[in-house]
């Protein structure tokens, strides 16, 4: 069996997440966004926009600056010249995926289907019609919000087919029904999903594919080994939150078929399998802020594998407990993890606000402040925003050193 050592595991993850690629030259356009993707596999959405939105920083990690547009675009509009590059699932967590994904996931949406239909079996029952009455609303008026979906359906516009829906059951429905792929996301204003069928939303070809769940998962592991190179089982199923028996036979097939191969990585307790088509650079330039839902760190204890950096997003730990900060982006640099900033985009004062900044254990300031300076100051121009503002938090011989080299423009 191959040995790798934690290092060369670590240069086959980034460049296996698209970290080695050369960045645009010129102005980014759909193909680069399709590259991206192609390593990524899928962005993870959330709702927290306390910096910028999660689906958005992954791109900028990879392509430096962008325009945001351009991702929306791709995920949420279609034209004959420009038809929709993703789509929205439960992949990760929920996700934008590449359209054609979407039937890798069908046997997923029987599965919700089942379950949440018994766990919502009391709202089914004391509301018959409402399944019925929020597809005829959405055939009608979609791609439509839920806020908007529970006003039509009480009367606006369907007077006389229902009683007045309660808001949140409407919303209860519109899940239920997209999770078992009877509605999906046909666009979003904000960040509101506006619900639409998916035979206005996806091409025939994906919506006939219907693939046994042993080959779909098997497809879906295969993906995950190729955005991240080499992984654990454990990653492998958490990449797309396969479960264990899912993974294990999948993992299984992908090795007696040569697709996968078993490899040991110095320091790493678990059997772990390398991509056969996965390459190992002699090195890894360059800089990224990352995300807190970023692919290449959401699953922790990998990153700690990885990294030697162990990382916890602390939204959640009250303000006096928080070790780092409030939504804390950790600083990727020539291959390592040298630090992490507490990030803040203060769109009123059009400044990007680090109120703290950390160098990691056994790295030099010195050299980090230099290339975090830049990678702060490209962010905050991207967002829009006319500078940075350095708070106080953190080391000093990294605080003073950016507050020095950051101003706002």
């Amino acid at each position: 069996m191959q040995t790798m050592s934690a290092a060369a595991a670590r240069r086959t993850a980034l460049a296996a997440q698209g970290f080695t690629d050369a960045l645009p030259t010129g102005q980014v356009t759909r193909q680069h966004l399709n590259r991206a993707l192609g390593r990524t596999k899928l962005l993870q959405l959330d709702s927290v926009n306390v910096a910028v939105r999660a689906h958005y920083m992954p791109l900028f990690s990879r392509l430096g600056a962008y325009p945001a547009a351009l991702l929306d675009d791709a995920a949420w509009s279609s034209t004959a010249a420009k038809p929709r590059l993703f789509v929205e699932y439960w992949a990760h967590e929920a996700s934008l995926i590449p359209v054609r994904d979407w039937s890798l996931l069908r046997w997923r949406m029987r599965m919700y289907g089942g379950s949440w239909r018994s766990r919502s079996r009391e709202l089914l029952e004391n509301s018959p019609g409402l399944v019925d009455d929020v597809l005829a609303a959405v055939k009608d008026l979609g791609p439509v919000g839920a806020g908007t979906l529970e006003r039509e359906i009480g009367g606006d516009v369907r007077q006389g087919r229902g009683p007045w829906w309660n808001r949140t059951d409407t919303k209860r429905v519109c899940e239920l029904l997209f999770a078992m792929g009877e509605l999906t996301t046909g666009s979003r204003k904000g960040f509101e999903r506006l619900y639409d069928l998916p035979e206005r939303v996806l091409p025939s070809e994906v919506l006939t594919h219907d693939p046994a769940e042993e080959d779909a998962v098997r497809e879906l592991v295969l993906r995950s080994a190729a955005a991240l190179g080499v992984a654990t089982e454990s990653d492998l199923r958490d990449y797309y939150r396969l479960s264990p028996s899912q993974s294990r036979r999948a993992v299984a097939e992908l090795v007696d078929g040569g697709e996968l191969e078993p490899v040991a990585v110095a320091g790493w307790r678990q059997q772990a399998y390398l991509h056969t088509a996965a390459r190992t650079p002699r090195r890894v330039r360059g800089r990224a802020l990352l995300c807190p839902f970023d692919p290449l760190i959401w699953e922790r204890s990998r990153a700690e594998r990885l990294f030697g950096f162990r990382y916890r997003i602390e939204i959640y730990v009250p303000e006096p407990k928080r070790e780092y900060g409030y939504y804390v982006f950790p600083f990727l640099l020539n291959g390592e993890l040298v630090g992490r900033v507490d990030l803040k985009a203060d769109r009123a004062a059009k400044v990007l606000r680090v109120p703290g900044a950390f160098a990691e254990p056994g790295q030099d300031p010195a050299v980090i402040a230099p290339e975090l300076a830049d990678a702060l100051t490209e962010m905050a121009g991207w967002l829009g925003l006319d500078g940075v503002v350095i708070g106080s938090r953190g080391d000093g011989r990294l605080i003073d050193p950016l507050r020095a080299l950051t101003r706002r423009t």
